[in-house]
């Protein structure tokens, strides 16, 4: 799996977030988007996960026999965690992932009851989430993305509202099931994304 963004332009009306943003990211490897706030990483990140549209260039996504995806079917490939995406609050935290489940598979031998005693949420299976702390909420979004079986793992601020144990968790996480998968991270902390083995520097995209 490789996504190839090819002189990649984004603008909000007339304010260009980049442009000319050139870049391949691939399987097995972990990326870091980085830069000041207003620099276009979480935009960055939507428009990769085919959440927002982007303005001018081409980006692909090819499979490993080098066939290219279907935009359509993008979405299968990718999980996405960030503080602005909503959960179904009426639902409590098994009946979500169950939800989520039914057009997103896990990896092989996961189901949600072991997944929420993974991501220590097991006690409020059966709560409604929006009983939920806000770090509760993080856990189970963290739990939505890392254990689904898609090839690309999105994670913008993946650590928002984890406590010290919280944030020990999301390494946890990272280090037993982000591999033979494309991991892109945004963020401008450390503690996030210090494993990455490359970094994006979105600054040097602005568009003019």
């Amino acid at each position: 799996m490789t996504i190839s963004l090819s002189d990649l332009g984004k603008r909000f009306n007339r304010d260009w977030i980049f442009r000319r943003l050139t870049y391949k990211f691939s399987v097995g490897n972990s990326y870091a988007l980085i830069g000041p706030n207003g620099s276009g990483k979480s935009t960055l990140l939507q428009v990769i996960g085919g959440a927002l549209f982007f303005n001018e260039g081409t980006l692909q996504y090819t499979n490993a026999s080098q066939q290219i995806i279907k935009d359509e079917w993008v979405y299968q490939q990718v999980s996405f965690t960030a503080p602005y995406l909503e959960l179904i609050e009426e639902m409590t935290g098994q009946e979500l992932l169950d939800f989520h489940h039914s057009f997103k598979p896990f990896f092989t031998g996961k189901n949600s009851s072991s997944i929420l005693e993974e991501v220590g949420l097991s006690n409020a299976a059966h709560k409604q989430i929006r009983y939920y702390s806000s770090g509760m909420k993080q856990r189970l979004k963290l739990a939505q993305s890392f254990f689904c079986n898609t090839s690309v793992l999105l994670l913008d601020e993946p650590c928002t509202n984890l406590d010290q144990d919280g944030i020990e968790l999301y390494h946890r996480l990272l280090s037993l099931y982000t591999k033979d998968r494309i991991v892109i991270i945004a963020s401008n902390d450390l503690v996030e994304y210090k494993f990455c083995q490359q970094q994006l520097l979105l600054s040097d995209f602005k568009g003019n």
